[in-house]
C-alpha cells in the first residue's frame, strides 16, 4: 500500500513540475531588449533623417550580413582591440567557419567595396548603412549587447574636404531630429610615416611612469601604446595627461592635412575642441579622428553618440590595394536616449481621415474591398474589422477624429452602397460602391481646403494681435 501511494506522490510530483515549465515566462537575453511601440515615434524620426539626409550627400545604401568572417575583424579592426579581444560574439558553425555577429560596420563595408569591385568604379564610393551590431558589453543605459548603429563610409579619396563633410553630414543628422549642445572634438593621430617616432616617445614616457598604470595599460605599452590614451580608469587618465601630443609631432603631409580639415570646419561654422588624448579604441585609424558628444550636467558621465575618422591603410589590410577612406558611425540607441532626454518632437504619423465601420458578415467581407480601393487611391482608412457593435465602432471613430465615416450593414452589403457619414456636418448619405472612391476623395479634397482657409484665417489675426 506505502508503494502505490509513494508512486502516485511521484507521478504528482512529476505533473507539477510539467505544470511548472509550461507556466515559466521567457524574457529577453541579457543586453537585448524589445523597441516598444511607443518608442517607434523617436525611431521612425530617426530612421527617415539618415534615408534623407544620406541622399541629400549623394550616399547610397548598403546592407551587410550580420554574420561575418573573424579573421576580417581581427585583421580589420585590431587583434589587440577591446572589440575582438573581450567583446565579439565569436563561434564556427556546423560547417567549420570561423565566424561572429559584426561588432562594427566599416569593415564590412570595406570587404563589400572590395569583393563587389567598387573600386573600379567613380571614386569615392559614398555607402551608408544601418542595422544591428553585437558586442559582449556591460549592459546599461544607452549601452546594449544588441545595438543599432549607422554608419556613412567614403572610400578612394585623401582630401580633407571629404573628413569636413562627414562631420557636416553627421552635425546635420543631429540637428533634424532636433539634438541641441552636441560638441565635436576631434584630434590627429598621424600616419604611418610619423606615428613609429610620436610611439617611442610615448614609450619612454609611459614606461617611466609604469607603475602608475593599469594592468590593461602595461599590456598595451608592449602591443600598442597608443591606445593607452583611450583608456578610462582615472589613474591612467592623470599619467596620459601629461603625455606627448600627437598634434606636436605630425610629418608635414599630415599636418597640412589636419589644418585643412580645421580650415574647412571654421568655414561652415561648426565649432571643435582639439582634444589631443582623443585615438578611438580601433587600429585602422590614421590622420583624422573624431567624435560627438551631448553637453552634460556636472552629476552625469560623458558617453559618445558616435565618432569616426580616416583609415587609410584598411583597404590594404583587407587584402586590396592601398586606398584612402573616411567615415563615422553613431549609436541609434544613443541618439534616441538623447532625444527623448531633450523631449525632440518625435515622428508624427499621418491619422487616417476616413473610418469603416461594417455589421455582419456579408458586410465585412465587402469591407475588404471598399478598404483596399481606398488605400490603393491613396486614401489612408482605419477600422475595427473585429469589433460587431455599432455603438463602440462609432466612439472609436469619434475618438480618432475623423471627418467620414463609412457604414456598411448588411442591407448596403447587398445592395451594393455605402451609407458616407459627415462627422463635421452630421449629414449622411447613400453612395453606390463604384462611386465611393471619387466621393470620398472629392470630400477630403474641400475638408482640407476649409482647414487650409481656417489655418490662414487664424495666422493672419495673430499677425494683427502682434503688431497691436
Amino acid at each position: 500500500m506505502s508503494k502505490v501511494i509513494e508512486k502516485i506522490k511521484e507521478e504528482e510530483d512529476v505533473e507539477k513540475e510539467v505544470k511548472k515549465k509550461r507556466k515559466k515566462s521567457f524574457q529577453t537575453v541579457r543586453g537585448m531588449r524589445d523597441i516598444l511601440p511607443k518608442d517607434q515615434p523617436y525611431w521612425q524620426k530617426l530612421r527617415k533623417v539618415i534615408e534623407k539626409t544620406a541622399s541629400d550627400y549623394n550616399y547610397d545604401r548598403i546592407d551587410m550580413p550580420v554574420l561575418e568572417s573573424r579573421e576580417m575583424f581581427e585583421r580589420g579592426t585590431g587583434k589587440t582591440t577591446d572589440i575582438v579581444e573581450k567583446e565579439m560574439f565569436k563561434f564556427k558553425t556546423k560547417g567549420g567557419d570561423d565566424v561572429c555577429l559584426r561588432p562594427e560596420g566599416t569593415p564590412s563595408a570595406v570587404r563589400a567595396y572590395l569583393q563587389h569591385g567598387m573600386q573600379s568604379k567613380q571614386k569615392p564610393a559614398k555607402l551608408f548603412y544601418s542595422g544591428q551590431m553585437y558586442r559582449y558589453d556591460r549592459p546599461q543605459e544607452g549601452r546594449y549587447r544588441e545595438f543599432f548603429q549607422f554608419g556613412f563610409e567614403a572610400i578612394g579619396e585623401q582630401d580633407a574636404i571629404l573628413d569636413a563633410q562627414l562631420i557636416q553630414l553627421a552635425v546635420r543628422v543631429f540637428q533634424s531630429v532636433g539634438l541641441k549642445n552636441i560638441s565635436l572634438q576631434l584630434n590627429s593621430i598621424g600616419c604611418k610615416e610619423c606615428r613609429p617616432k610620436y610611439n617611442k616617445l610615448l614609450v619612454s614616457y609611459f614606461n617611466n611612469r609604469k607603475k602608475a598604470l593599469c594592468m590593461d595599460c602595461k599590456k598595451r605599452l608592449k602591443k600598442n601604446p597608443l591606445r593607452i590614451l583611450d583608456c578610462k580608469e582615472e589613474k591612467c587618465i592623470q599619467v596620459v595627461f601629461q603625455a606627448p601630443q600627437t598634434v606636436d609631432h605630425l610629418c608635414d603631409n599630415c599636418r597640412s592635412h589636419f589644418t585643412m580639415l580645421l580650415e574647412s570646419l571654421d568655414e561652415i561654422d561648426i565649432p571643435y575642441v582639439i582634444n589631443p588624448q582623443l585615438v578611438r579604441g580601433l587600429d585602422y585609424y590614421s590622420k583624422t579622428v573624431f567624435e560627438f558628444f551631448p553637453e552634460c550636467g556636472e552629476d552625469e558621465t560623458q558617453s559618445a553618440l558616435g565618432g569616426g575618422g580616416r583609415y587609410d591603410y584598411l583597404v590594404e589590410n583587407l587584402g586590396g590595394p592601398e586606398t584612402p577612406g573616411v567615415g563615422f558611425a553613431c549609436g541609434m540607441d544613443r541618439i534616441v536616449l538623447e532625444m527623448m532626454k531633450q523631449n525632440t518632437k518625435p515622428y508624427i504619423a499621418p491619422t487616417p481621415k476616413v473610418y469603416m465601420v461594417q455589421l455582419g458578415d456579408l458586410a465585412k467581407k465587402k469591407s475588404l474591398r471598399i478598404f483596399d480601393d481606398l488605400e490603393r487611391s491613396g486614401v489612408m482608412v482605419a477600422e475595427s474589422f473585429g469589433k460587431k457593435n455599432l455603438k463602440s465602432q462609432l466612439r472609436l471613430a469619434n475618438q480618432k477624429k475623423v471627418s467620414i465615416v463609412l457604414i456598411l450593414g448588411q442591407r448596403e452589403a447587398l445592395d451594393e452602397t455605402v451609407i458616407l457619414k459627415d462627422m463635421e456636418s452630421g449629414s449622411q448619405e447613400v453612395i453606390t460602391f463604384k462611386k465611393i472612391v471619387e466621393e470620398v476623395k472629392k470630400r477630403l479634397k474641400k475638408s482640407a481646403e476649409i482647414a487650409s482657409k481656417k489655418a490662414k484665417k487664424e495666422q493672419e489675426a495673430r499677425k494683427k494681435l502682434k503688431k497691436a
